[in-house]
């Protein structure tokens, strides 16, 4: 698993380098495509802004925007992943992937928006002591899942398809897989903190 995450970070680094050459050699000035470290983004929303951003900001400015933005934002996470995996490859486990992705981002969603409304409430001296103290906590369990939740999708959109959940969900979820599963969610959780 780590030597997966290594890996991925290894092609976008790579991908990037490129990039950055064939910019210098040909004198065009774009974006940066990776402009922060897809390792420390703990959530799903800072991890698509900064992964493949030339084409996230695509995706916002012709889709999201047009879509509706903020105000249809649940609906348009929908569409936009399903339309990224379809463009990606039309394959039953990449829209998985995109639905799984989806399905991961609801929570997020919830917790933002709850966070927020705790924001405008925090005037109060006990409730923002409350929020001082546990907002990192939260931040970083918060980060646990939703690393976990990722790996999941990718595992399923591009390594077992979405035939493999019920395996997936078996072997995590079965006596001998939920020590694994808690180890990766105390690394995860001590690395987001």
């Amino acid at each position: 698993m780590i030597l997966w995450i290594a890996g991925l970070q290894t092609i976008g680094c790579t991908i990037d380098v490129i990039i950055f050459m064939t910019k210098q050699i040909n004198g065009i000035e774009a974006p940066e495509n990776i402009p922060r470290c897809i390792n420390n983004c703990y959530n799903l929303e800072s991890f698509w802004r900064n992964w493949h951003a030339s084409f996230t900001k695509w995706l916002v400015r012709y889709m999201y925007i047009p879509l509706g933005g903020t105000q249809t934002k649940l609906l348009n996470v929908w569409v936009i992943l399903t339309f990224v995996a379809v463009w990606h490859d039309l394959e039953w486990k990449l829209l998985s992937w995109a639905w799984l992705t989806c399905i991961v981002f609801i929570p997020e969603m919830i917790v933002k928006s709850t966070t927020n409304t705790l924001k405008v409430l925090s005037f109060e001296f006990l409730l923002a002591s409350f929020y001082t103290m546990n907002f990192h906590e939260l931040s970083a369990v918060d980060g646990a899942i939703t690393i976990t939740c990722l790996m999941v999708a990718n595992l399923v959109g591009f390594v077992i398809g979405s035939s493999g959940i019920n395996w997936l969900l078996y072997k995590f979820l079965q006596k001998e897989g939920l020590p694994t599963l808690g180890g990766m969610f105390i690394t995860f959780y001590v690395g987001t903190k």
